[in-house]
């Protein structure tokens, strides 16, 4: 009996008091660095996304190019067998 009454003393003791619930005093500072790594992963992220799109425009742009020389180079090779 006395060690049910202390099990109860005891589990209301630790359910009462809202110690359990609060974060270490140090936690705040801990996770301001985490915070901000992840900030900072999200920029090199968002710069390289920037960087690989421009880059593919330049690679459009040449792939139009080329496109457009290789279409000149069939219609002349289309005409000269025509003219035979």
């Amino acid at each position: 009996m006395k060690t049910m009454a202390t099990s109860i003393l005891l589990a209301a003791t630790f359910i009462g008091s809202p110690a359990w619930a609060q974060a270490p005093a140090g936690a705040s500072a801990h996770d301001d660095h985490l915070v901000q790594m992840r900030l900072d992963i999200q920029a090199a992220r968002k710069e390289y996304d920037r960087r690989v799109k421009e880059a593919k425009g330049v690679y459009d742009e040449a792939k139009k190019a080329a496109a457009k020389d290789r279409d000149a180079a069939i219609a002349a090779a289309r005409a000269k067998a025509g003219q035979q």
